[in-house]
């Protein structure tokens, strides 16, 4: 291993396409629906919360795609930080990044496959811990091996994960006999709260700017693969919910919680037929946790590379031969590794798409910015279309779960700050260091 080896340039615009749809496209959509109908009140707030949350990820990645294409970096979200800011709110995003959202994503992720992993093969709950970490940990193996491997695991796991959603969608909606719209399941319902649980089934888009430095033309594939893939992923989740309701009364939805989408698939192909149906949702849950451990360990190499985090020198190591962030990924797997022994998932799911969408506000605008240092007649290979509405409405929407958060779930809200003011006198005592 040595510090100038450079990553590889591997990643196509279907391995990228891939990674967003693959990413976003895991758990949420069958974990998080009958809870999205709770939170909501009723199956029309439901629905509404669905596509409010697709519209608001859609501007949200128009937006960051502008800046990938202006700033294609390894590191995303922490590079255009730096570059538009300074070192000090990039710091801060990459230590939440690495230390908390990069973590809890992955834990939460391998927590809910657990969970599902569980009663599939008739295993004691006992086992979730252990089951999680395994496959933390086998997962994260095979990414320490290349990008591309991981990047074929993403690939075939986007194709299967399609095979559930296409089978309940296609014959929910020809079978299902309950009502949709219209069905109340409780007399107080919060937009805020439901528009932040669709977020976690959407959440992922971003992963792809991470590994921005490791495509072949990013200025083109960037965008092209986070508007193809969230307008796939945007289609497939409202025709999925709308197809769930319809097999399943809105207040069943509700009490099953994390269990309605395998219910649902029980109902409609028998138990065989719902169990080939949850091996579909397993592999779901399984491509979109590679997709993480792929993505999430390039921020804290970026960081590494730059010098301003501790063991510097070790994470910024690429494997000679393999042309990976090894250090920096094992870092990744031993913070998720400690999150799940000691977290629920719908907590740690909570407080990554808070603190998340709280740094997206910085990112989206930064757009306004680069627009205004732009030099004139300089033409970048893309920028956001309707400009600014798209990114007022990301800003908007994203201050709006930021500030719902705190009246909803202010206990998560409050770690999730806390953790971001711990990461402060680590900046100030790196610098101090340095001088």
């Amino acid at each position: 291993m040595g510090n100038k080896q450079q990553l590889k340039k591997e990643l196509n615009f279907a391995a990228a396409l891939a990674l967003v749809v693959g990413m976003v496209i895991g758990s949420g959509i069958f974990i998080k629906a009958g809870k999205v109908v709770e939170l909501a009140g009723n199956s029309n707030m439901a629905l509404l919360a669905w596509a409010a949350g697709g519209i608001i990820t859609l501007c949200a990645g128009l937006t960051i795609a502008e800046l990938g294409a202006c700033i294609p970096q390894t590191g995303g979200v922490y590079a255009y930080l730096e570059n538009i800011y300074g070192k000090f709110p990039a710091f801060l995003f990459g230590w939440v990044q690495s230390v908390i959202y990069g973590p809890a994503t992955i834990a939460a992720l391998a927590l809910y496959f657990a969970a599902l992993f569980l009663p599939f093969f008739t295993l004691p709950d006992t086992w979730q811990k252990g089951v999680a970490m395994g496959v933390v940990l086998l997962l994260g193996s095979i990414n320490c091996l290349g990008a591309k491997y991981g990047g074929y695991i993403q690939s075939a796991a986007t194709v299967a994960k399609f095979v559930p959603i296409l089978l309940i969608v296609t014959f929910g909606l020809l079978q299902g006999e309950n009502q949709v719209l219209g069905v109340p399941v409780s007399e107080r319902g919060s937009m805020g709260a439901a528009i932040l649980a669709t977020l976690w089934a959407y959440d992922g888009w971003v992963g792809v700017s991470y590994v921005a430095g490791e495509m072949k033309d990013p200025g083109k594939l960037l965008p092209r693969s986070i508007f193809v893939g969230l307008s796939i992923v945007i289609t497939a989740y409202l025709a999925m919910n709308i197809a769930l309701l319809h097999i399943l009364p809105a207040q069943d939805m509700m009490a099953l919680g994390t269990q309605a989408a395998g219910t649902a698939a029980g109902l409609l192909f028998g138990a065989f037929g719902g169990k080939l149906i949850n091996i579909g949702i397993l592999i779901s849950i399984f491509g979109t946790l590679n997709g993480y451990i792929l993505t999430n360990s390039r921020v804290p190499f970026a960081m590494a590379e730059r010098g301003v985090i501790p063991l510097a020198a070790v994470l910024s190591r690429v494997h000679s031969s393999w042309g990976t962030p090894v250090y920096a990924t094992l870092l990744e797997l031993g913070l998720a590794t400690t999150l799940i022994l000691f977290w629920k998932p719908d907590s740690l799911t909570d407080i990554a798409m808070f603190i998340i969408w709280a740094f997206y506000i910085l990112a989206f605008t930064a757009v306004f910015i680069l627009r205004r240092r732009q030099q004139p007649g300089t033409a970048y290979s893309y920028q956001v279309p309707l400009y600014p509405v798209v990114p007022l409405v990301a800003i908007g929407g994203a201050g709006y779960i930021v500030i719902s958060m705190f009246f909803d779930k202010p206990l998560d809200a409050c770690w999730a700050v806390l953790w971001v003011a711990a990461g402060i006198p680590l900046f100030f005592f790196r610098k101090t260091v340095e001088k």
